[in-house]
């Protein structure tokens, strides 16, 4: 029987996916005419509000009497979550949300629908689609120049083939976060034709400002780069060379906390000045929450006492990130094209609000990435659904989703959930927001991708047991052909792939610290970067793949078909990730996909 209802197919809804308010919204059904139905309903409630009944008017469906055919055209002028079903009225058949969109029908109740309606006016850098990320850990890059530490508590790595130091905990004073490879803003530079050569187009840089961990998330002064990365022009002159390889910046921006270890907390007293540490008197005082109530006298990042939480409502701390000779404002100023928002999910949403019109007052070409690791539509957090994906918040997120999605399907997965899984977001998401998210199967947060494809489970091991541990040769080889169907799959879903430094040439490592080590320059391990190059230059060949439409045309155990469809070009995929070989029909051309192998077909 064909489909009653599927939201991924324009014949039932028009357009596929979120729609702008005030844009028209087209349901189609198709019923058995057996079910003798005269007039189905579409129940529809808004997030947080009471379910609406409208009434689906019949279509000549020019069919023999198989089917009868309902149609309603809705506009929704308000931006937000919408949630909707269909009820027939007859049997108590009801239509709800199944596998890929299809309806699948019950008398009882089911998921819903999800229509998500976003800003008209939203939009994001055309100049980003159908591009390359790379995300760099700025200390364990590359090493432009030696230089001495610039400050006495650093331990200089002089041999960059060591394992970074992960004992014992950052409570104490002990060596995990102290050591520095000496990774510059000039070792940078010196790799731009390298990352061009990967067709790399931006540059996202972990945490850049001064800072007392070689992460740097625990920031000690936001209008200062780190000395050990070199200068605010160092910083300036890395964007204007970057700019002539066609590669833009974007930077880490950490504002729901700072370091303890700071001009505007000074617990440790580093710095001479009165920190909100120092004294009830100090001009940063008021960013902090003290509290005899705070295990550690005041309000810290996830209880970490080295990271005490700011207040993001404090005007004047807002003001300082936000207004003009502020963070934001410097940094664009001196060349960066925006910023990924740490914890996004932790910074209230007027906020964001506020730091997207401090990043698009320097062009609507600036970038504002958040970090979020759910789908983003419908994250729920401190009391309240999240709103920074409906066009005046972020203009996207880290796709986790995607990633999580990819992994389990490359280790063993059904490619259906997969596919499934996939399609959700790209139903739910803005399509400004959907051609802009930051796709990747490996971060400065997650084990490497080819120890997550190939290597043991690390969930529930403590650093010991991740220390030194490496992939045997044939589990190497297993995984690094995984790596390359991962990276083709990032290559050309919507959003923009991002390769972590040192996935191209197959570094191995477990979370933190062993993912964040010293690229490997005098690696041999060539395959997995000419794949990379490979899609790289089909992204530019394929305009599909900057914005067109997914389509799922075949998934089943272990093999994925999608197209990707545009007004002026398409592009079809097969990921196969069985031993053996796979037929598979791509724009209509017949072909043979080997296995653990990929192919990818443009027109």
């Amino acid at each position: 029987m064909s489909s009653i209802y599927n939201s991924c197919d324009i014949f039932h809804k028009s357009p596929f996916g979120a729609v702008r308010a005030g844009q028209q919204v087209v349901f189609t059904l198709r019923v058995p005419h057996e079910f003798g139905c005269t007039t189905p309903y579409l129940v529809l409630r808004r997030d947080g509000g009471t379910p609406s009944l409208f009434a689906l008017h019949p279509l000549e469906s020019g069919e023999p009497d198989e089917h009868d055919l309902f149609c309603l055209s809705l506009v929704l002028d308000q931006a937000g979550l919408y949630f909707y079903y269909f009820d027939l009225y007859t049997g108590y058949r009801k239509l709800y949300r199944g596998a890929l969109g299809e309806a699948y029908i019950t008398t009882g109740t089911g998921e819903e629908y999800q229509l998500t309606v976003y800003d008209a006016a939203f939009s994001t850098p055309d100049k980003l689609k159908g591009g390359v990320m790379y995300q760099i850990f700025p200390d364990r890059f590359c090493e432009g120049r030696v230089k001495p530490m610039p400050f006495a508590d650093r331990i200089y790595r002089e041999n960059k083939s060591g394992e970074p130091y992960f004992w014992p905990t950052e409570q104490v004073d002990g060596y995990l976060t102290r050591d520095y490879f000496g990774g510059d803003f000039e070792g940078i530079r010196k790799k731009l034709p390298y990352l061009a050569s990967m067709g790399v187009t931006v540059i996202y840089l972990n945490p850049i400002f001064e800072a007392h961990s070689n992460h740097r998330y625990n920031t000690a002064n936001y209008l200062k780069a780190d000395p050990l990365l070199g200068t605010n022009e160092e910083f300036a002159h890395l964007c204007d060379e970057a700019g002539r390889c066609g590669i833009s910046i974007i930077l880490d921006g950490v504002f729901s906390h700072t370091g303890s270890d700071s001009i505007y907390f000074n617990r440790e007293c580093r710095y001479p000045v009165c920190g909100a540490y120092n004294s009830p008197d100090s001009p940063y005082r008021r960013w902090y929450d003290f509290s005899a109530s705070y295990p550690c006298g005041y309000r810290a990042w996830w209880g970490f006492d080295t990271l005490p939480e700011v207040n993001e409502h404090d005007e004047s701390y807002r003001e300082f990130i936000c207004g003009k000779g502020g963070v934001i404002d410097t940094w664009l100023s001196l060349g960066a094209s925006g910023f990924r928002l740490d914890v996004a999910d932790e910074l209230p949403d007027d906020f964001i609000e506020a730091i997207r019109i401090a990043v698009k007052q320097h062009g609507q070409d600036k970038f504002l990435l958040g970090e979020v690791w759910e789908d983003a539509t419908t994250k729920f957090s401190y009391g309240a659904r999240r709103t920074y994906l409906l066009g005046k918040g972020l203009d996207a997120v880290m796709n986790y989703p995607f990633r999580n999605a990819i992994l389990s399907f490359l280790r063993g997965g059904d490619a259906r959930v997969c596919a499934d899984a996939i399609i959700r977001i790209c139903e739910n998401y803005p399509g400004p927001a959907l051609n802009t998210l930051m796709n990747f199967v490996s971060t400065h947060d997650t084990e490497r991708a080819i120890t997550a494809l190939a290597g043991e489970s690390c969930e529930g091991k403590d650093r010991y047991w991740q220390s030194r541990r490496r992939l045997t040769p044939e589990q190497y080889e297993h995984g690094r052909r995984l790596v390359c169907l991962a990276y083709a799959m990032l290559f050309t879903l919507p959003g923009i792939p991002s390769i972590y430094y040192g996935d191209e040439i197959g570094m191995q490592g477990y979370k933190d610290p062993f993912n964040r080590a010293y690229f490997e320059w005098g690696s041999t391990e060539t395959r997995i970067l000419a794949t990379l190059r490979n899609l790289a230059a089909l992204r530019q060949r394929c305009k599909a793949f900057a914005s067109g439409r997914f389509t799922v045309s075949y998934a089943q155990d272990g093999v994925l078909c999608y197209e990707r469809l545009s007004r002026r070009s398409q592009a079809a995929v097969c990921i196969n990730r069985t031993a053996s070989d796979v037929q598979a029909t791509l724009l209509g051309k017949d072909v043979v996909v080997a296995p653990y192998s990929f192919e990818v077909r443009i027109e």
